[in-house]
C-alpha cells in the first residue's frame, strides 16, 4: 500500500504541509552477506525496504511487513541498527507532499522469498554485494543508514546531540 489511509486522511486536512511521521527501514542480508535493496518506483533510486509505521503497529512488525510488501522477502530482525532523523530524512514527493521522518533502522537476515518489486512502490528488489552497493544510485536516507550502521560497529547508532540550553 503506497500511502496509508491515515496519511491520506491527514493530507485531506493539511494539504501538502510538512508532516512528521515514524518510519522503519531494514538492512537485510542474505546468507552470502549481500544487502537487500529495493528500487523506488517514483525516483528509480535504490533504498532499504521500509515505510511508515501504522497507528497501533509495533515498529518491528512494520519492518517485517514493509520488507515483505516491497521485496517479497521474509526477514528475521536481529537488532536495532540505529535511529535516524534530521535533514537527510525529509523530502518532497512529486505531488508536492512534504514529509519528514524519524526512522528506526533494523538489521535483519533474510529467511525466505525471492526478491521482486511490488509494481506499486518498487520497480525491483535484489541482493547486492558491498562493491555493487557502492556503484548504485542510492536514496539519501539509505546512504545515511549505511554510514551510521557501519560507524556503530554492531551497536546502535544515533547522531550525538548538539542541543544546549
Amino acid at each position: 500500500m503506497p500511502t496509508p489511509e491515515f496519511i491520506v486522511s491527514l493530507r485531506g486536512r493539511i494539504g501538502n504541509d510538512l508532516l512528521l511521521v515514524p518510519t522503519v527501514a531494514v538492512l537485510a542480508r542474505d546468507a552470502d552477506d549481500r544487502l537487500l535493496l529495493v528500487q523506488d518506483q517514483e525516483t528509480g533510486l535504490w533504498g532499504c525496504p521500509g515505510g511508515i509505521v501504522e497507528p497501533d503497529e509495533l515498529p518491528a512488525d512494520a519492518a517485517v511487513r514493509e520488507t515483505w510488501e516491497e521485496s517479497r522477502v521474509f526477514v528475521e530482525l536481529t537488532h536495532v541498527a540505529g535511529v535516524f532523523g534530521g535533514n537527510r530524512c525529509s523530502g518532497t514527493y512529486q505531488n508536492g507532499d512534504r514529509l519528514a521522518w524519524v526512522a528506526t533502522v533494523f538489521s535483519a537476515r533474510a529467511i525466505t522469498g525471492v526478491p521482486s518489486g511490488d509494481g506499486a512502490e518498487t520497480l525491483d528488489a535484489r541482493f547486492f554485494s558491498g562493491d555493487e552497493v557502492a556503484t548504485l544510485p542510492l536514496k539519501n536516507s539509505t546512504q545515511l543508514f549505511l554510514e551510521g550502521s557501519a560507524m556503530a560497529n554492531a551497536g546502535t547508532y544515533f547522531e550525538p546531540s548538539s542541543w544546549k540550553p
